[in-house]
């Protein structure tokens, strides 16, 4: 029992680290989400494409705020932040998927 406390306290300590780092981020002051600051390589485009239309369109809303904010050198109200807890990561299921795919694709071309 006495050795599942330090791991127990090692993982506080890591998701506090994890909270800490992601309010330093500072793209959840803008309003976005973790998957909305994603580089959009081929994939990406693909998962995004792949999206129900009501959630690409909640993050279009949310990259053009964040644009109209970052222009005016505005941060939302405080209240308005995402916080570390809401941050979903929407994109990943379709991402995966669409990575598999291509892994797929390549090792069929490979034969």
């Amino acid at each position: 029992m006495a050795a599942r406390a330090p791991a127990a306290a090692g993982s506080r300590l890591l998701e506090g680290v994890r909270k800490w780092y992601y309010n330093a981020a500072g793209f959840n002051k803008l309003g976005l989400m973790r998957d909305d600051t994603l580089h959009e390589d081929e994939d990406v485009k693909e998962a995004i494409r792949r999206l129900p239309e009501d959630v690409r369109n909640e993050r279009l809303f949310r990259l053009k705020r964040a644009i109209d904010l970052s222009m005016r050198h505005r941060i939302l109200p405080k209240e308005e932040w995402v916080k570390y807890e809401e941050d979903k990561l929407y994109l990943q299921p379709y991402l995966k998927e669409v990575i598999r795919e291509r892994l797929e694709k390549e090792e069929w071309g490979e034969k």
